[in-house]
């Protein structure tokens, strides 16, 4: 089993980043990020790392910055949230058979984690997380890392299962990887990832649980 997820400092580059912004930031959670949502869950998404004044601030996976805005409407539309907003922590949002989670539990410098520091957060934290899902889950993958850390956790290479845009995969376990365009800042700003698009992802999502 892995350590306690607050007490983690296998990655010192990270450890030591996240000492740096506390200081900065006495606010801020600055610690690993937690997964938020129902335990028992059948659809897990897994993003790519908390960001610096989202996640790292508030303490909860895409809330408080510009991701969040998008996926938390996005989930409660197809009816995985009780409410279109994740505000804080303390705010009463309740995940409907939803789960959410990052590849990378700790704020990485510049949002890049090495990859030495993806592979032992995926090893020690999100291999668990995903060996508990009960078979016919859906994994939605935000972005092509966190599609590679989860071929990774399963052993597959990952030119065994490509990343593309709303593409299924399937896993062992009778589970399920479904991708994404991150619904980063960026990628809706530029219509890379359009309401209509990640609308489609979901629907894709809700068709394959029904399975």
């Amino acid at each position: 089993m892995p350590m306690q997820l607050s007490n983690c400092k296998r990655c010192e580059r990270l450890a030591a980043f996240l000492g740096e912004v506390k200081g900065d930031y006495p606010d801020y959670f600055c610690q690993p990020v937690p997964a938020f949502g129902d335990p028992e869950a059948r659809l897990l998404i897994v993003g790519l790392a908390p960001g610096m004044h989202g996640a790292n601030a508030t303490g909860r996976p895409f809330t408080g910055d510009h991701a969040g805005i998008l996926l938390y409407q996005t989930l409660h539309r197809f009816g995985f949230a009780s409410a279109p907003e994740s505000r804080h922590v303390d705010d009463g949002l309740k995940l409907i058979n939803c789960r959410i989670t990052n590849a990378v539990k700790c704020l990485p410098p510049q949002n890049k984690p090495t990859t030495q520091e993806a592979r032992t957060c995926t090893d020690h934290y999100l291999k668990h997380e995903l060996q508990a899902l009960p078979g016919g889950s859906v994994i939605l993958a935000l972005g092509g890392i966190a599609h590679n850390a989860v071929l990774r956790t399963f052993g597959q290479t990952l030119s065994s299962c490509k990343f593309a845009h709303n593409a299924v995969h399937t896993l062992e376990h009778d589970l399920f990887l479904l991708d994404s365009y991150h619904c980063s800042r960026y990628n809706t700003q530029t219509r890379r990832l359009t309401e209509e698009m990640f609308h489609e992802v979901f629907k894709q999502a809700k068709q394959l649980l029904n399975q």
